[in-house]
């Protein structure tokens, strides 16, 4: 069976964590549609097609990476939204913040993220959590279809 290729979500606030999460995508060549979005209220609207995003095309993103830490509605608040809808909780989230706190990995899991990964300090290390995030999340897991 062929997969088809799933599109990836990016919620974090800092533009430079946005962008050299891109660059360590391509550089681990996982080449999946990539989506950002800088806070939590801006990726309820895009998964709902609310705002802005009215008028995107309504498929969902086959994975969610999820910065804890952001302005106006912050990581945990939007996982806990995105695990309350039907329509959205099937959607893999992985949390990538730079926390290291035992307490927002346990409140993370409580939410239901599916994992908690805590970001490298370097470049090189983010190549490498993304090359084994695209092995692992695109490659070996049978995920549900979006729509």
């Amino acid at each position: 069976m062929e997969r088809t290729p799933i599109a990836i979500l990016l919620a974090d606030d800092d533009p430079d964590d946005r962008m050299m999460a891109a660059e360590a995508l391509e550089e681990s060549r996982v080449v999946n549609t990539l989506a950002t979005v800088e806070d939590g209220e801006e990726l309820l609207e895009y998964l709902r097609c609310e705002g802005r995003y009215a008028d995107r095309d309504p498929t969902l993103p086959g994975l969610i990476l999820l910065d804890l830490n952001m302005p106006r509605m912050d990581g945990r608040e939007a996982l806990a939204a995105i695990k309350k809808d039907p329509r959205l909780r099937r959607i893999p989230v992985v949390v990538l913040t730079t926390s290291r706190a035992e307490e927002d990995i346990i409140k993370s899991y409580d939410l239901g993220v599916n994992s908690f990964i805590s970001k490298p300090v370097t470049f090189d290390g983010l190549v490498s959590i993304m090359a084994e995030l695209g092995r692992y999340w695109i490659e070996i897991v049978e995920l549900p279809a979006t729509s």
